[in-house]
């Protein structure tokens, strides 16, 4: 029954001329008109503004911490976009940040917007990006200084070895000594200060701050104080070879 119809087929010379003239002309239209359009591009887009935190809870029936996870993945996520990756410096960090206050006002316990500010958005190769996000942190841990004290602890970090700006570095390892002061605050975050004034050759103001907080009596943690202890030793071993050199 098939090889009936194939045999039966029209030849085209069959096809009335009209036709043929309208299907070429139809042809020649559709052609025309795909050679006209502008090629398909992936294009960025911007970051836009958050919510207000009030809008989020509402939108997951009460539910703030969901809602903060989500947001999380979403905005970790966001370089990513159909047919093209975002450089994460090319964000708008100002943005950013607004993201990163309203899932902390969700999510106030956690520390994710903080982990990816220190390490994502603040690893970036733009030295102003970096400072910019550095500067957040800095800001957030004035903020709740015995909870966002590891990320200023990251931040001197990266102060001192990526942007080579020790001035910075000790404005970040003073607040730390100065107002990380809860029980759960570790003694090398505490003692920051120390390392960077060695790193800047300041020996002698670094040996006097360990001298005074030995004698302050308010160390009271062994390990810390034979840190400081071996410390004190090793800076003092630092100031005689100066001086010996000094002298020669």
């Amino acid at each position: 029954m098939i090889g009936y119809f194939i045999g039966k087929e029209r030849p085209v010379r069959d096809v009335p001329l009209p036709v043929i003239v309208m299907l070429l002309v139809a042809l020649a239209i559709q052609l025309y008109w795909h050679s006209q359009q502008q090629p398909i591009v992936a294009k960025a887009e911007d970051l836009p503004r958050p919510m207000s935190a009030r809008a989020y809870v509402m939108s997951s029936f009460g539910e703030p911490v969901a809602a903060a996870k989500v947001l999380n993945l979403w905005l970790q996520a966001f370089d990513n976009q159909p047919g093209i990756s975002i450089p994460l410096h090319a964000l708008d960090y100002d943005v950013v940040t607004d993201w990163l206050d309203t899932i902390l006002e969700l999510d106030p316990r956690g520390h994710y917007p903080m982990l990816v500010a220190a390490r994502v958005y603040g690893s970036v190769s733009v030295e102003e990006k970096q400072r910019e996000m550095m500067d957040y942190i800095f800001y957030k841990f004035n903020e709740d200084p015995n909870k966002h004290w590891r990320w200023l602890a990251h931040a001197v970090i990266t102060a001192k070895h990526e942007l080579k700006d020790m001035q910075l570095a000790l404005k970040y390892a003073n607040a730390l000594a100065e107002k990380a002061t809860g029980e759960n605050v570790p003694y090398w975050a505490r003692d920051m200060k120390i390392i960077v004034l060695e790193d800047m050759g300041e020996i002698e103001a670094a040996k006097i701050l360990v001298g005074g907080l030995i004698a302050s009596g308010e160390i009271t943690d062994p390990y810390e104080l034979n840190f400081l202890q071996n410390k004190i030793r090793t800076l003092e071993e630092k100031v005689t070879k100066i001086r010996q050199d000094v002298d020669k």
